[in-house]
């Protein structure tokens, strides 16, 4: 007479993964075969492109406001329109007043923190086809032109590092602390 013995779920799953940890401890120890390096150390500042709020790092260059509506008409404006308030991707004028409302239009004017920051970006992101492709002088002056545009900068003004780093955005203190202990943010908790 045969008996048949169970074996629990339980144990086949170990015996399994038992079996298998001598083929991914092999597997992760493969040779390298040379490809690849470890970067340069000129690679990794190359790479290292964000500006924080205080301006650290920001580079010398400069723009203005004429040269950086020619940007963003050629680079810019098929996603946001030619006066930035096209809605396609995001509006990039106007806003004032609204965060605290219930149809909040975040924009460049009415949003955004630092101007050090929204030249980071600009630097690091756009134009969204070649990412970081702009000059640093081709940075200051799209940004002149957003500042401009949002009423923060005058049309003669010259944008350079100096500059930059002494503009006050118009949402500069608008940004509060998440009260939730969850971590989860929605736009009343980002902003007043």
């Amino acid at each position: 007479m045969c008996t048949y013995s169970r074996v629990s779920p339980l144990a086949a799953v170990a015996v399994l993964t038992l079996m298998a940890l001598p083929v991914l401890v092999a597997s992760a120890q493969l040779p390298t075969y040379g490809v690849g390096r470890a970067p340069a150390a000129e690679e990794i500042a190359a790479w290292d492109l964000t500006i924080p709020p205080d301006g650290e790092g920001l580079p010398a260059g400069s723009g203005t406001v004429a040269m950086g509506k020619a940007l963003y008409l050629e680079r810019c404006a098929s996603c946001h329109g030619d006066d930035g308030l096209d809605k396609k991707y995001y509006r990039l004028v106007g806003g004032r007043g609204t965060l605290a409302t219930a149809k909040p239009v975040p924009t460049v004017g009415s949003f955004w923190q630092y101007a050090t920051t929204l030249w980071s970006y600009m630097r690091r992101s756009k134009p969204i086809d070649e990412p970081g492709s702009f000059s640093t002088d081709q940075v200051y002056a799209v940004t002149a032109y957003l500042l401009y545009m949002n009423d923060i900068i005058g049309k003669n003004d010259v944008l350079d590092e100096k500059m930059l780093v002494r503009i006050r955005m118009l949402n500069r203190d608008g940004y509060v602390p998440d009260p939730r202990s969850d971590g989860n943010s929605s736009w009343a908790g980002a902003y007043r």
